[in-house]
């Protein structure tokens, strides 16, 4: 195990505390590793404005967070994971950092993920955040498998779930973390995200769109990329 796994709910507790008295720590300007943020299926890069909105006001500099788009209908593995590396390789220059942070919503967490284990993220990612992630497939992904690659990607059991766990769920230096909830209504079942080897922190009872606007888990991942 990487570290140990903090109590869910202690940990969110705790979060909700410092957020209501004003007591988090702001980001280090002139430090921040970039950040990018990574939609789930039929969405973009507008989900994260909250998400954004909230990193700012932490402190986060703005030309620091990023969002990358993608084709969700694509292969995850021979399309994806090569675009989110060239894009990867993109904010890297403009910014001059070595490292960057992901922070991935749903099916997003499929192609970040596989970019950290197969692609040049062992080098680059320092945190990876899968939010309501399947990571070991959602079995509500079969409704639109048959015409969608994501979809299939998606399933239990597909080439890219089974290939992202089959030499541990958690490889390289990679710090991993996951959050997910039993109120989930996409993740099916909810169990399905958190990993062997990740932080995993169970969150309240959130529908599986609420992550992206939850201030609690927001906070809580706000923490994470505060403090490396």
């Amino acid at each position: 195990m990487r570290r140990t796994v903090p109590t869910a709910l202690a940990t969110l507790a705790t979060t909700a505390l410092l957020a209501a008295s004003g007591a988090v720590t702001p980001a280090r300007a002139d430090t921040a590793v970039p950040v990018v943020f990574v939609h789930g299926r039929n969405a973009d890069g507008g989900v994260w404005g909250t998400a954004i909105s909230r990193l700012e006001a932490r402190g986060y500099p703005a030309d620091r967070l990023f969002t990358w788009s993608y084709d969700t209908s694509a292969s995850t593995n021979e399309t994806l994971a090569g675009q989110l590396s060239a894009y990867v390789d993109g904010v890297l220059a403009r910014t001059g950092a070595t490292r960057v942070d992901l922070v991935a919503h749903s099916l997003g967490s499929l192609p970040t993920r596989w970019y950290a284990e197969y692609g040049n993220g062992a080098r680059t990612v320092r945190n990876w955040i899968s939010l309501a992630g399947p990571n070991h497939g959602t079995n509500l992904a079969w409704a639109c498998a048959l015409w969608d690659q994501g979809c299939r990607d998606m399933t239990p059991g597909s080439y890219v779930v089974s290939h992202l766990n089959a030499n541990g769920e958690t490889p390289g230096p990679v710090h991993y973390w996951t959050f997910w909830s039993s109120c989930d209504e996409q993740i099916l079942p909810a169990t399905s995200t958190p990993l062997a080897g990740a932080v995993n922190t169970q969150a309240a009872c959130l529908k599986h769109n609420d992550f992206l606007s939850d201030p609690t888990v927001l906070d809580r991942v706000g923490e994470i990329l505060a403090a490396g």
